[in-house]
């Protein structure tokens, strides 16, 4: 019997076609009956040899596999493989056990002689080597993939953060936009409405109501045009905004030269200064923007000389204040013993004490990128005022 091209299988590790077995013996059993003794009645002749297709050897795995419970990933399979299995599936009824044992154990064999696996595909190799080659080289190669060789689009629009979604969703139509909302896990949604502007998020999610009629392939069409979008984005050189690079720069400058930018800053372009300030951490904004709660986080880190040295070297209006705002937050024994040492402190100079403040708000950001402390916004002390 001719044999048809091997299904791939997604099974047990292996990404690669399942290739096709040797010849089975006929479907009646291993090898012919013996000829009849002497005085014996004669066997029933078995039946013509029946030599079995790979496709057939891959339905009769599937559907072993899945009689004994395993979760096999068909649907990761190109539709047009799941196709063939299905309908190869359908053609077949009854396979005797020695056929069974015959197909199990070259299956079997083959994974025994398996001794390394390779991604299945282009899109398995890229998911494989991403941050292993260059950004650009990662993203040439996907675009030149295509879409949907990456599976579902929706396993990586879910992935996208709830500002890039937002995104989507404002340059969308209110239908599409509903859909999009709907496809995502609950967190995800709520963070996604949270970064649209109030009206808009109050229209799609009534839109909802009218995603009950929406067809899967409908659902799939958006999720692909939505993933070529993403695609489609130019590569940035850059992760953080100008603001925020310039933001880290200054907070690690000294305070003269930082005073002196921002001045210039200021009179050149209000709006990026503006920008820029949002990523300035500076001594000052400690008792404006920290939480109460946060004050013993940063005394467990900090060394007690650094917070004796800012603090006796804070002079400014802004700058007690936070250094006020840290004693009363802090232990009441730290207190004591930091207010007693400012006391016996003679004057600090400059450098060291710009170095103190420095070193604690190094670990002060440190923190916050860590996700350890969380600032207050400048919009909720505008509320709170």
């Amino acid at each position: 019997m001719e044999q048809d091209t091997a299904l791939a299988l997604p099974a047990m590790g292996m990404g690669d076609e399942f290739g096709d077995f040797p010849a089975l013996a006929p479907m009646g059993g291993m090898a012919p009956a013996p000829p009849p003794m002497a005085d014996t009645p004669a066997l029933s002749t078995p039946g013509p040899k029946v030599e079995l297709s790979g496709k057939a050897k891959a339905a009769i795995v599937v559907r072993l596999l899945l009689n004994e419970g395993a979760d096999i990933p068909i649907e990761e399979l190109p539709e047009d493989l799941q196709t063939e299995l299905t309908r190869q599936m359908g053609k077949m009824s009854l396979v005797d056990r020695n056929t069974l044992n015959a197909v199990a154990g070259e299956f079997a064999d083959l994974l025994d002689n398996v001794g390394l696996s390779f991604p299945n595909g282009l899109a398995g190799a890229l998911s494989a080597m991403e941050g292993k080659i260059s950004r650009h080289t990662y993203s040439r190669l996907r675009k030149e993939a295509g879409v949907r060789q990456f599976g579902n689009p929706w396993d990586r629009l879910k992935q996208l953060p709830a500002e890039d979604l937002a995104t989507l969703a404002e340059a969308e139509s209110i239908e599409v936009a509903a859909v999009l909302l709907s496809m995502l896990d609950t967190g995800k949604a709520a963070a996604m409405l949270a970064c649209l502007p109030g009206p808009l998020a109050r229209r799609i999610t009534y839109a909802v109501r009218q995603t009950g009629s929406v067809s899967p392939e409908t659902v799939d069409r958006i999720g692909l045009s939505l993933a070529a979008q993403v695609d489609a984005r130019p590569e940035m050189a850059f992760a953080d905004s100008p603001g925020e690079r310039v933001g880290a720069i200054l907070t690690e400058s000294p305070a003269a030269k930082r005073e002196e930018v921002m001045d210039a800053l200021d009179e050149e372009d209000e709006e990026f200064a503006t920008d820029v300030r949002k990523s300035l951490y500076t001594y000052a904004l400690i008792g404006t923007r920290l939480s109460p709660t946060d004050v013993p986080k940063i005394t467990r880190v900090v060394p007690q000389q650094d917070l004796v040295t800012a603090i006796a070297f804070a002079s400014n209006d802004e700058d007690t204040e936070s250094s006020e705002f840290l004693l009363a937050n802090m232990s009441t024994r730290m207190a004591t013993n930091i207010r007693e040492e400012v006391a016996e402190r003679s004057k600090v100079n400059r450098k060291q004490g710009e170095a103190a403040m420095s070193n604690i708000i190094s670990a002060l950001r440190e923190m916050i990128v860590n996700g350890e402390i969380e600032l207050k916004s400048t919009e909720e002390d505008e509320e709170g005022e």
